[in-house]
């Protein structure tokens, strides 16, 4: 070989030693971000949270991602730099700590057993009914864990974009369910209410998981759009929100649901929505209108909510306030307090709240975990009904928008919950469904 062609294999390798470097350290960072996320207040939490969300979800698909851009590295001759070689004990500290996340994620399992144990008591199991049990724990499959995103709303909503109210698309909702579930089933129902910072977000792109899920053991679930700001002022959204209650309680028995059994959830801002909806069954100020309408609910299942706006405890985000000023109060903290804390779900609280499953991560970047313990010790210390609270360790905000490991095990357990409410509730038994109802892949 030349001189000149060996220099410029040299030159080849030198840059990508160099380049395998700087992609070795974006990856390690972010695995790093995942692990231990780099901020939780002010802006720098928000960027915080897509890597952090991705990669503690996806382990394993971003170790394979990472293991082919290594080979590729290799094969142009990378590891023949001293960066290179610098690039690749990045690369391994990086699958080192995406196997530990990985890990994490499988024994949410454990974590969620446990909070159920706690809030329901040891023998929770026994009380299910046998036609609400569900399938004993099964092993998750491989199928399942391919694909983070299998396109379940193309399956399950067989009623899309009803009318429930009079301000057009915001104010539709989708209605999903087996479409062998018989038209007088009278099958338990769930209502999804989506997050989006109030501002954002629409029917069609969270809950999927949960729906499907439910959607296989006989539920049918309703996903409702509601007013935004800024367009929209609070209490609006609330208000929408209830009305969709009110909907499903006249209807939903057309598409096979039993109105006596209403469920809701929601994540984030859904959190809030969904918990505040629960805590203020007949509350004429969320009910314009329609101040008569039943719009109780039997349980709720909220996901890394928003529970104070008004930083009560110190649990909650100051840096909040300014964005909730002007796009979804129009008004300040300190002129308006009573309409903020009227919007708290904490202010809510008491002893007729219905059976709670709280669900939080501890990685959450967006709304801090120690919000939703100090509402859960607060249902917990008032409510006459169960409260279950689970801390999900390494969990971002929002992990449940990918089918991932610990997706399936929160789904089982909200599974369970919703078994013992139902069988202490009385619910009306109608045929259940003995397929592994998680995230069904097409």
């Amino acid at each position: 070989m030349s001189d000149v062609a060996l220099s410029r294999s040299d030159q080849r390798a030198q840059k990508a030693g160099k380049a395998f470097l700087a992609v070795s350290a974006l990856g390690a960072a972010q695995t790093l971000n995942a692990w231990h996320p780099f901020s939780r207040r002010g802006r720098a939490s928000v960027l915080a949270f897509p890597g952090g969300l991705t990669v503690s979800e996806m382990p394993l698909h971003t170790l394979a991602w990472e293991a082919l851009a290594t080979a590729g590295f290799v094969a142009a001759g990378g590891l023949r730099s001293r960066a290179g070689r610098a690039g690749l004990a990045l690369t391994a500290a990086s699958w080192a700590g995406l196997v530990a996340l990985d890990r994490v994620g499988a024994h949410a399992d454990e974590v969620l057993e446990a909070a159920l144990v706690e809030g329901l008591g040891a023998d929770y199991r026994s009380r299910m009914a046998a036609s609400f049990a569900p399938p004993a724990d099964v092993p998750i499959t491989r199928r399942q864990l391919v694909n983070p995103l299998p396109p379940l709303r193309r399956r399950y909503a067989t009623s899309r974009d009803i009318t429930y109210g009079e301000f057009g698309r915001r104010n539709q909702l989708d209605v999903w369910r087996r479409a062998d579930l018989p038209a007088d089933a009278g099958a338990p129902v769930l209502i999804q209410v989506h997050g989006g910072a109030w501002i954002t977000g629409s029917k069609e792109q969270q809950g999927a998981a949960l729906m499907a899920h439910l959607a296989e053991r006989g539920w049918v679930s309703v996903a409702l759009n509601y007013r935004l700001s800024p367009k929209g002022t609070w209490p609006e959204h609330i208000v929408d929100v209830k009305r969709a209650i009110a909907w499903v309680k006249d209807h939903i028995a057309e598409h096979g649901g039993d109105p006596s059994f209403v469920v809701i959830t929601g994540g984030s801002a859904g959190g809030h929505l969904s918990s505040l909806a629960a805590l203020t069954a007949g509350v004429t100020e969320f009910q314009p209108g329609f101040e008569d309408a039943d719009t109780s609910v039997q349980a709720a299942v909220p996901l890394y909510g928003v529970y104070d706006f008004t930083n009560r405890d110190g649990s909650g985000r100051s840096d909040m306030e300014d964005m909730l000023a002007r796009f979804v109060f129009k008004s300040n903290l300190a002129d308006a307090r009573d309409v903020w804390e009227q919007a708290s779900s904490m202010s809510w609280v008491g002893p007729d709240a219905p059976p709670f499953f709280l669900l939080h991560g501890t990685n959450d970047t967006l709304v801090p975990v120690e919000q939703a313990r100090s509402f859960a010790a607060m249902l917990r210390a008032a409510s006459t009904q169960p409260v279950v609270y689970a801390e999900l360790p390494r969990a971002q905000h929002a992990w449940d928008l990918f089918s991932s490991v610990r997706t399936l095990h929160t789904l089982r357990a909200i599974d369970r919950f919703l078994a013992v409410v139902r069988s202490e509730h009385g619910a009306r038994a109608v045929p259940t469904y003995g397929a592994e109802p998680a995230a069904v892949a097409e």
